[in-house]
């Protein structure tokens, strides 16, 4: 063993109530870096995945109608087009295939469905609800949602006249599966379709509102024969979906929104968010620093006489330093151990305590190793540089006045 680390050893051994202190202070300040980080980040990826769940992150859309009114002042002369906005039809998008083509091929989206959605008439017996129909393709759909997690009975699945509805919808009418119910669209087509499953998004509102049928009924009912009213995309990156609407919309000049944008307010609560945890760990990071240097600062006074004894015996400065660099570096990995095992132990008590709706933990007990050992490198890296201030003072004290003191 190296003399200097034995010698930081002895030091610490020697003043234990200084060394506990010093080194509750760095566990508690790990434990409240790793535990807020780790809860923080969960509780966003469980509240991205639960808003996100039921809607693609990219919606491309025909642009909307406008309607250009002229002023004039005098018969024959135009002063000025007033740009008014117009009542919106459902209209198809423009050469959707190609479309649909150009957003498969753009780097970082994974998966794109052709939809065509819009208002009908659902009806059983004497219950009659206005809806939303979906006619989608179920393969390409699921890879965009993943409804298959989603369905409570039967597969999300649809053939010919039969249909998905959720389950608020499907108890407002009294239906089950096997069930058959008449939709009538805005423009008079209708048709008697069979209930072949229901699923749960976890939005009521959504489960009260949305049916499933395929791609071609939907666009028969809606009479948009051969179109669709929106194509969603899945991206590989959440928060670059704005980029990739933002090229996508220069390249068709369609209307491209992304999660991003109509979920602002989400967006910016995630934000400040992580905005409040950095500022948190800035101050933990801080205060563990002040500990570590005002208990080592303390330690050198306190060994004024053997400091000099060594330095008497020949050891130089740089090895009077390394000591007490030593001993921060030391309390550094040894409180980043036990940081990162109370972290651990506050998550699993959390998890238990805190519970959606449904009962289920908000947030799984996990740990996510690169944070774990971010966090123990800054833990170390604190407890060096703390050190160092108090290293230099013992380096440069002098040996017989030291004896001496």
């Amino acid at each position: 063993m190296p003399f200097e680390l034995l010698v930081a050893l002895r030091f610490l051994r020697e003043g234990r109530m200084q060394s506990a202190l010093i080194l509750a202070g760095v566990t508690g300040g790990v434990a409240v870096i790793i535990f807020l980080t780790q809860l923080i980040n969960q509780l966003q990826v469980t509240i991205i995945d639960r808003t996100l769940g039921s809607q693609a992150h990219i919606v491309i859309t025909a642009p909307e109608e406008e309607t250009a009114r002229v002023l004039r002042s005098e018969p024959g002369e135009a002063l000025a087009a007033l740009v008014q906005p117009r009542a919106q039809r459902l209209r198809s998008v423009d050469q959707w295939e190609r479309v649909a083509e150009l957003a498969a091929g753009t780097p970082g989206v994974l998966a794109v469905s052709p939809v065509v959605s819009g208002p009908v008439f659902v009806a059983r017996g004497n219950s009659n609800k206005s809806v939303v129909i979906m006619g989608v393709q179920p393969d390409n759909y699921r890879r965009v949602v993943d409804m298959d997690s989603k369905m409570t009975r039967g597969r999300f699945d649809v053939s010919g006249v039969n249909t998905l509805m959720g389950i608020e919808l499907a108890k407002d009418l009294g239906v089950t599966l096997g069930d058959k119910v008449r939709v009538t669209s805005a423009v008079g087509r209708s048709e008697s379709l069979t209930i072949t499953g229901l699923f749960d998004t976890g939005n009521r509102d959504l489960n009260r509102r949305w049916m499933f049928v395929t791609l071609k009924l939907g666009q028969t009912l809606l009479d948009l024969s051969g179109g669709v009213s929106n194509i969603d995309l899945t991206v590989k990156d959440l928060f670059g979906a704005n980029a990739v609407a933002d090229g996508l919309r220069a390249r068709t000049g369609l209307s491209v929104d992304s999660w991003m944008q109509t979920n602002s307010g989400l967006l910016n609560a995630l934000s400040n968010q992580s905005a409040s945890n950095n500022l948190i760990r800035s101050f933990v990071v801080i205060i563990v620093a002040l500990g570590i240097s005002s208990v080592l600062v303390v330690s050198v006074v306190q060994k004024q006489r053997e400091i000099g004894i060594l330095r008497a015996m020949g050891m130089g400065r740089k090895r009077i330093m390394s000591v007490f660099l030593l001993q921060g570096g030391l309390v550094g990995l040894v409180g980043s151990v036990l940081g990162a095992l109370l972290a651990y132990s506050l998550l699993v008590v959390f998890s238990h305590v805190f519970k959606g709706a449904d009962g289920m933990p908000m947030f799984p007990a996990e740990l996510d190793p690169a944070l774990v050992l971010m966090a123990s490198v800054v833990a170390c890296v604190v407890g060096v540089v703390a050190a160092a201030v108090p290293a230099r003072s013992a380096a440069r004290m002098d040996p017989v006045q030291a004896i001496r003191t």
